[in-house]
């Protein structure tokens, strides 16, 4: 593990205007990947010791975290993040809490995966974050109660061990483990609040639930799809357009800036592993003045692999779905869409089912990394 944004120590109470004026942050290389621990893909904190100031549930909040300088509660401010009481020690001789005292909570992620990053968002806890945090994980298979995964015959693993950091500040953290993680436990030393956490890393599905399915769709998050490169993510990120179900806001699609020049937008794709692509479903729902014109598919087998096209440049409709059978069976590892000239598309599904050969290095892959 290596700390890549060495934050500590309280932040500058706050002082008017805007909150994230003296927001502490770097950039972090692994954010180009998926956030397992995003809500949206199903992700859940399932359990924690106490949120006696503000419930876990806010940990998960695709949004930035939001701060009120005047909305206080029954039980004191009220802040966007999850908030644990102030610790105390076992009486008048030692007020303080002991070394080994901490809090924490359970996160199930949305899909499990390998984990390469790990954001500790403290923003807006000034003064009222833990000192140090601590990350484990577990790869358990179904879904297991709290109760199943603090069983003492339960073997946790350390992806960030026990650091210091500060508060309203982005704490990252690179992650070398491999290991393929289910659950997360996070934990704060000695108490305090936490306004964000962020997973990211690589997808690692299930070679027998895809096995069982047959055919999926090959491109998905979920089965372990991943955007490698996009022209322009200037509006939204590509990442989207292979997110589950339909968009249902404009921003929750893939959106590049308007072109100037004679060319056009595309994004490349990596699929879950080498596989036979029957049919195509690009959708434009919820662009509606800013939708592609055209789009093309093109598709290669390999990473050296030639690019051959597998759907010609088609017109496509603002706010539509468009499916296409191909025809025949397209074997391939990558798939590009090129789009004409610009603007965006809100998904891209591709239906087929992994080749022998994709399925045994999904397997193997799979108990490597300990699934």
């Amino acid at each position: 593990m290596t700390a890549t944004g060495p934050f500590t120590g309280d932040a500058n109470p706050y002082g008017g205007g805007d909150p994230y004026a003296d927001y502490r942050t770097t950039g972090f290389a692994f954010t180009q990947l998926v956030d397992l621990a995003d809500r949206r893909l199903g992700a859940s904190v399932i359990a924690a010791n106490d949120e006696f100031f503000a419930e876990r549930e806010n940990l998960l909040k695709p949004e930035p975290a939001a701060f009120d300088p005047e909305r206080f509660g029954h039980k004191g401010k009220i802040m966007d993040g999850w908030e644990t009481r102030r610790r105390r020690g076992a009486g008048a001789a030692r007020p303080h809490p002991a070394d080994e005292d901490h809090d924490w909570a359970l996160v199930r992620l949305g899909v499990p995966g390998v984990v390469r990053g790990v954001i500790v968002d403290t923003a807006h806890f000034r003064g009222n974050h833990p000192q140090a945090v601590s990350v484990e994980a577990v790869s358990v298979p179904g879904s297991p109660s709290p109760e199943e995964l603090l069983a003492p015959d339960v073997k946790w693993a350390t992806l960030v061990p026990r650091t210091a950091v500060g508060g309203h500040a982005a704490n990252g953290f690179t992650v070398d483990t491999e290991l393929r993680v289910t659950h997360l436990r996070i934990n704060q030393h000695p108490d305090g609040g936490i306004a964000r956490l962020r997973v990211h890393g690589e997808v690692v599905p299930d070679p027998a639930w895809l096995a069982a399915l047959g055919t999926f769709d090959v491109a998905a998050l979920e089965n372990g799809g991943q955007v490698e490169d996009a022209s322009d993510r200037f509006y939204s990120p590509a990442t989207n357009t292979i997110r589950p179900g339909r968009s249902h806001r404009m921003d929750d699609g893939w959106e590049t800036r308007r072109r100037r020049d004679r060319g056009h937008d595309w994004i490349r794709y990596r699929l879950a592993e080498q596989a036979e692509i029957r049919a195509v479903e690009i959708d434009t729902a919820c662009l509606k003045g800013n939708s592609a014109g055209w789009a093309s598919l093109w598709a290669r087998d390999g990473e050296g692999g030639d690019w051959a096209e597998i759907l010609p440049r088609t017109r496509l409709q603002p706010d539509t779905g468009h499916r296409f059978v191909l025809p025949g069976a397209v074997r391939a590892t990558h798939v590009r869409i090129d789009i004409f000239p610009d603007g965006g598309i809100s998904r891209l599904r591709l239906f087929g089912s992994l080749t022998e050969q994709g399925a045994e290095r999904l397997d193997a892959r799979h108990r490597e990394l300990g699934g």
